[in-house]
Formats: structure tokens, sequence, C-alpha cells
């Protein structure tokens, strides 16, 4: 199943109610709410429950035993994550609260000295902790900054306004990342010669596929499809690239940013086979994240699935019981 085959009905409604009442009532009476409302969500949403199930089982094997176990406390446990996610992204919008420095900034200078001299930036990031956080840190740091995401979402247009709302100085440009036309790369490529940061997020394929719009490589264990789109806007803009990660930890934030190629190359006979290299060190650094932060990565999809809906090829892996 194709991630973009989920509903998104009431998306924006839910989110709009949940800030009321985060607003209204405080971060007790929001989690009070979460955990009357996760329950139903985890009960009712067998595909993103059994998804959920999957990537634990695959990271536990990966990891050797040091993450958590694939069951169903811990499945909860991941849909209560990706609940406080929410509510960090309303506290990171909202003008009134105040964001903190990231406890942890691993490799954040070399970004922020090409964005000093005044080079922009493409940064492939993942549905991973709060890229929200990353974009208030910029603002309140570099606040002449343009910042641009690439957004999985049919409200992204919807959403961003909505954000606007809650903070007008969220300067931040929402796109949706499905429909990359020559206007799109044309305002992309104004973005990154003013020394502006482009943004997408790498572990979801495109909504419109083509032949050319995936790449597969090994992820925890199985073979998943990943977007070639960033790596080829990348080499045609001719910027650096960097992999961006924020993840919650006890006393705040912590951010990992690395740098993945000072310029994207992608010879035109060997292209995918390009794209595979520069994919592997993204996957890499995406693993680490997870096996440090388990319950933070959300993606409540069958992952592990071609575009088409069907399973991955597994070299040697024996057939496993279906999750329940």
């Amino acid at each position: 199943m194709h991630w973009a085959r989920i509903g998104e009905t009431g998306f924006l409604g839910g989110i709009r109610f949940l800030h009321w009442v985060y607003r209204y009532g405080g971060i007790w009476l929001f989690r009070a709410v979460l955990c009357l409302v996760m329950p139903w969500f985890f009960l009712s949403n067998s595909v993103a429950r059994r998804a959920s199930l999957e990537y634990l089982a695959r990271l536990r094997e990966t990891s050797g035993g040091a993450t958590p176990a694939a069951n169903k406390w811990n499945a909860f446990r991941h849909f209560m994550s990706f609940g406080e996610n929410v509510l960090e992204k309303l506290i990171v919008a909202d003008v009134r609260e105040n964001v903190r420095n990231p406890v942890g900034a691993e490799g954040l200078e070399s970004l922020h000295r090409l964005v000093d001299e005044g080079r922009g930036v493409l940064v492939v990031s993942a549905h991973f902790g709060n890229l929200m956080f990353l974009h208030r840190l910029w603002r309140n740091q570099r606040a002449h900054v343009r910042f641009t995401l690439f957004a999985h979402t049919r409200h992204a247009g919807r959403f961003n306004r909505f954000l606007h709302s809650l903070n007008p100085e969220m300067e931040i440009d929402l796109i949706q990342a499905d429909n990359v036309d020559v206007g799109t790369a044309m305002l992309l490529s104004e973005r990154v010669a003013a020394g502006g940061i482009v943004v997408f997020t790498g572990d979801r394929v495109p909504v419109t596929l083509g032949s050319k719009a995936t790449v597969a490589a090994p992820f925890l264990g199985r073979e998943a499809h990943f977007p070639a789109g960033p790596y080829v806007l990348a080499a045609a803009l001719g910027c650096p690239m960097f992999m961006v990660f924020s993840a919650r930890c006890r006393e705040g934030f912590s951010v990992t940013a690395r740098q993945l190629a000072e310029r994207v190359v992608l010879p035109r006979r060997e292209r995918e086979a390009a794209i595979r290299t520069y994919l592997a060190t993204y996957v890499a650094a995406l693993t680490e994240v997870c096996v440090k932060y388990p319950l933070q990565w959300f993606n409540f999809y069958p992952f592990w699935r071609d575009p088409a809906g069907e399973p991955n090829p597994a070299p040697d892996e024996k057939p496993s019981k279906p999750l329940a």
C-alpha cells in the first residue's frame, strides 16, 4: 500500500482541535486528551499498528536487541511518541513559547558556515523527530535565511497558513512534494542562489510515480524504496547537500548534521548507481538515529513494499510470521 492511499481526512481539523486544547488547557490537558485519543487510533488503525510492529522488529534485529521489542505495548508507545511530536510542533510554532538551543548539536557548524557565507544548501531529513524545531532554531539564530520545506501532505498550503496564523514570524514555505515541475525547480534555484535552506524528507516516495522516481536500498534488513528527487535536484542546483535530523531527548532536543556532498554529481550513464551511493550514506545515518531514538521515526504505513504495494525482496531471508 502506498502511503498516500492512507487517508488524511480531518488532518487539519484535528491539528486545530489539538492546538485549541494546548492553548487553553496547557500541556497536561493536551496529554490527557492524547491518552484518550491514541488508544482508539491504535486499536482502529490496523495498517499503522502493523507498520509500527514491523519497524520495531526490523530495528531490534538490526540493533542486536538494543531497541524495544516488537510487541503491542511498544507499538503503542510509538503511537504516543507521535502524539508528543504533534505537541512539540505546536509549541515550536507558538510565538509565545521560547525554544531552547539544542542540548547536543553535532556538525551544525559546517552547515552554519555555508549559510553565513551566503551559500544555499539542500538538506535531506526524514519523518523523524521535529523538523519544525530546526526551522525555529535557524529562525532565532539567522533570521535572514529563507526556509523551504517539501512536505508530504495534501494539505501543505492550508497547514502553512495555519502555522503563519500561530506565528507570523514563521517564514517557512511548505511545498507539496508530489508534483515538482519546471516552475518549482526555478523557484528552488532562486532560493538556493539567495542563500536559502531547502529541506526534503528523503524517506517517503512521491505520490506521482515514474520509472525514475525511486531507488531501492537496504534499510533495516530489507530493501525499501526511497525518492531519487532530492539527489537529482541537488545535482541540478549544484549546491552542498546535508543530512540533518533532530530528536527529542530528556534534556530537550538533539540535532545531528552531516555533509553528504559538497556537490552531488550524477553521471548520465551511471545515474542510478551514483544515486545509490549517496542514498547508502543517507540510509546509514537514518539507521543510526533510529537505533539511538527508536520511537521517533514516524512512517506508519507498509514501508518495506515497492511502490505498487508488493513486498520487496530480501535475499536469504526466511519467511516470517505475519505481525499482528
